[in-house]
């Protein structure tokens, strides 16, 4: 019986890097096939090269600072780096295809969902306008958008992100190519979502017997959908093979330190809290946002928060879950009043909060503070992070020379050298300025810490050393610690309590052990099984630690 040809074959690929890069080459000497009906997962940290990879194949790189300089692409035996301009661009579409990362700045903003896909079709192939349409609706039914001619008349801004990420894979397969690049295409979706766009995936490609090369540093997701993994570091490929072997039996150090820091969705045992009394309770808490309207219109009400109520006891840490649009980071705003809420009690140690004005509200600024989601929006990009983690003490009256020194000594805490104070936030990488965020929050010596998805776009590696020097600093300044997160995998591991929030409202609550193991809304449990990888579990490696990837 004749071996299976493969329908991509990279062999030898080496792509250079400008002559500062902290490398040579961003890949090299790197070789992978894929084959017709399969699905090969490449998965490693920011910066191992996974993504120049596949914008080689599609001759989407920044050339000529970042160029192919060896090897081959092999595309059903035609090599893509040897090809015209002219064919590549025929071949784009048609028989190769890529899903990005983030849709909303992949789709053209000013076009409407169905003009753009149309314009791929009309490209490629000779066909009457009422044939093209009628292909476009039925591809829409296809991945399961709803109301598809609303959707072909829609913009960009008017869908939900799952429904943008499902209208980019319709265009990535309106021409039924024979591959398919899918890079990070579940990374920002909720867990719901980013279950739903998996197995939209794999049923297309199942249909059209695509050869699947999806991008990730999401184990979770490998273990969901991989019939091989091919795990990259800094540029090359250190190991590769089926995914039940190396996600279960990884051989290389690189692959076990990642799979090692992958968080277990089993939640560890935790200690009972050493006081009973609540430190801080939100009662009641509702928020609502309003938009349009006029003189014949009422306009439009959102509410983000209907009658919010949990209690958090000194030292523990309560998980706020749900999917984007459950109002999590609203009640996290409304808490550390960043945003004032329509009704409600916020108490902490008794007072309540909520109603206070500006000037009444100073002190209780340094006894509770935030840490955001994207640290580098949330820092000044023309400052020092130094003098960004002393302003808030400057702001309350701490002398500068005083100030800059703490700066200094938190980021030694964070894991960070004294002397980076005087570098600027675009000189870091996303963990380290998550580790700056934490750095000036920790500066005004809080007693509550608020943290907005603060590992949710950051490798699985450097997550475990955020997620660990968080409990470090929760363990010794006895934080409180109100947590959100989209990820049940990272509440498993971090917090004591989980309260559940669906559209505005808290329908579930408890210890996360319990929780886990016996959710009794339906919700919940909808949560809890669309978990990527839910049925494997991370072997531990004593070998391995978290480090050791980075």
């Amino acid at each position: 019986m004749a071996e299976p040809t493969p329908i991509l074959d990279i062999q030898g690929l080496s792509v250079a890097l400008p002559s500062n890069a902290d490398r040579k080459h961003a890949v090299g000497d790197l070789s992978l096939q894929l084959f017709p009906n399969e699905i090969v997962c490449v998965v490693g940290e920011s910066g191992s090269g996974k993504s120049v990879m596949a914008r080689a194949i599609l001759g989407l790189l920044p050339v000529p600072r970042v160029r192919p300089v060896a090897g081959r692409i092999l595309l059903e035996g035609e090599d893509l780096l040897a090809v015209p301009p002219a064919r590549l661009r025929a071949i784009r579409g048609q028989r190769i295809s890529m899903v990005f990362q983030e849709p909303m700045t992949a789709l053209n903003p000013v076009m409407t969902i169905g003009d753009q896909i149309d314009e791929v079709v009309a490209t490629h192939l000779p066909l009457p306008e009422r044939e093209r349409r009628q292909r476009i609706l039925e591809l829409f039914a296809a991945v399961k958008l709803p109301d598809p001619e609303r959707i072909r008349h829609a913009y960009p801004h008017q869908l939900s992100g799952g429904q943008r990420q499902r209208a980019m894979i319709a265009m990535a397969l309106v021409l039924g190519p024979p591959v398919l690049i899918a890079d990070e295409p579940t990374t920002a979706l909720d867990v719901t979502t980013q279950a739903q766009v998996l197995t939209l995936i794999k049923e297309m490609q199942g249909l059209r017997q695509t050869g699947v090369l999806f991008i990730t540093h999401d184990f979770g997701v490998v273990a969901e959908i991989a019939d091989r993994v091919a795990v990259m570091q800094r540029g090359r490929i250190v190991e590769q093979g089926p995914a039940a072997d190396v996600l279960n039996r990884p051989q290389h150090p690189y692959t076990r330190a990642l799979i090692g820091a992958v968080p277990k969705l089993e939640p560890p045992p935790r200690p009972a809290p050493s006081s009973k009394v609540p430190f801080l309770e939100v009662r009641g808490l509702d928020k609502a946002f309003r938009s349009g309207g006029g003189i014949f219109s009422r306009g439009r009400v959102v509410h983000a928060a209907r009658n919010v109520s949990f209690q958090l006891r000194r030292g523990e840490t309560l998980g706020l879950v749900g999917e984007s649009g459950s109002g999590k980071s609203t009640v996290a705003r409304c808490v550390i009043r960043l945003v004032d809420p329509d009704g409600g009690d916020i108490l902490i140690g008794g007072e309540d909060i909520a109603h206070l004005g500006r000037r009444a509200l100073r002190p209780w600024r340094q006894r509770i503070q935030m840490v955001f989601q994207d640290p580098f929006a949330s820092l000044n990009p023309r400052r020092p992070v130094g003098r960004q983690i002393a302003d808030g003490p400057m702001t309350h009256g701490v002398t500068a020379e005083a100030a800059m020194a703490r700066a200094r000594s938190l980021l030694e805490l964070v894991g960070l050298e004294p002397k980076a104070a005087d570098r600027y936030p675009h000189e870091f990488s996303g963990g380290q300025r998550q580790r700056i965020g934490i750095a000036r929050a920790l500066a005004m010596d809080p007693e509550i810490l608020v943290a907005d998805e603060p590992v949710s776009a950051l490798d699985v590696s450097v997550q475990a050393q955020v997620l660990e020097l968080l409990a470090d600093i929760r363990r010794r300044f006895g934080l409180t610690m109100l947590f959100i997160t989209h990820d049940l995998r990272v509440a498993a591991q971090v917090c004591d309590t989980i309260a559940v929030m669906r559209q505005g409202e808290i329908v579930e609550s408890g210890p996360t052990a319990e929780i886990f193991a016996r959710p009794s809304h339906p919700y919940t449990q909808t949560l809890l099984a669309s978990v990527p990888g839910r049925a494997w579990t991370p072997p531990a490696f004593a070998d391995a630690p978290v480090a050791a990837a980075v």
